[in-house]
């Protein structure tokens, strides 16, 4: 009995290695992200593992999801998402290792594993192929998929694909549907603030997106448009008129049609024969 337990126990020891090796190695060669070159991704493993939750929960809701061209995204938006996600986007060749280290040190002051310091191509990774999980193994396959990302696409399709599949709220994925959601407008419409405030949920889009109310999301927002502002992407008082522009001519709207109705009004005095 105890030479079959032992025998068992040496059979695992190997067959988990060798698993390991095959179900990581297989990141390699699969899947073929080349196609995304020219092509669409599909549903994403985020949405999938949304899905997975909604139905373990008994919850009846639908993934939304809108594909927007890069050249229909508000140039804010892209320069948000950096300045909070990855402000060296342009640079590395997928891995900000410098972030990654300041991560690391952190995590060990704090016994735990949490990584962090993760570049957009990564982030793309993960929504595309992988699981929210945070474990050892996910980051090597990240990190596989990450590298072959980076060889085969262009960092404006990369960026393209990452707001067309990043998670802005509870199932709603991709800027269209976000930019629709929480503004009624299309992307190519969105201004500074509200671009600083859709990139400040990006940690956390089901507590942090900007219907959340959260103090945490808006000081975020401010802070990414205060760098935006410094930087010169944008100038605050020419973005105050641009909004008080836009104010003035919606009150102007509002008037005009109210004025029209009132022109169609029947007397109050005046009664139906």
């Amino acid at each position: 009995m105890k030479r079959l337990f032992k025998t068992t126990i040496l059979c695992l020891l190997i067959a988990l290695p060798v698993f390991l090796l095959v179900d990581i190695g297989r990141y390699f060669f699969y899947p073929d992200v080349s196609l995304l070159k020219k092509n669409r991704p599909g549903k994403t493993a985020f949405m999938e593992h949304r899905e997975k939750v909604w139905r373990s929960k008994n919850i009846k809701k639908k993934i939304r999801v809108s594909w927007v061209p890069l050249s229909q995204i508000s140039p804010y938006v892209m320069k948000a998402v950096i300045i909070a996600e990855d402000d060296k986007f342009w640079s590395h060749e997928g891995f900000d290792f410098e972030a990654m280290q300041k991560a690391l040190e952190k995590n060990l002051d704090q016994k735990k594993f949490k990584m962090g310091g993760s570049t957009i191509s990564q982030q793309l990774a993960k929504n595309l192929y992988l699981s929210p999980t945070k474990n050892p193994v996910r980051k090597v396959k990240e990190a596989i998929l990450t590298w072959r990302i980076e060889r085969h696409l262009s960092k404006r399709r990369i960026m393209e694909l990452y707001l067309n599949v990043a998670e802005w709220g509870d199932g709603l994925f991709g800027i269209g549907a976000a930019a629709r959601r929480y503004y009624g407008k299309s992307p190519a419409a969105l201004n500074a603030r509200e671009a600083a405030a859709l990139a400040a949920s990006l940690p956390s889009p089901q507590r942090f997106h900007p219907a959340s109310g959260s103090r945490y999301a808006a000081r975020r927002a401010a802070r990414i448009y205060q760098i935006m502002e410094r930087r010169g992407i944008v100038i605050r008082e020419y973005d105050e008129v641009v909004q008080e522009t836009k104010v003035k001519e919606t009150a102007k709207e509002e008037k005009t049609s109210t004025e029209d109705t009132g022109l169609f009004q029947l007397p109050e005095d005046f009664k139906m024969p």
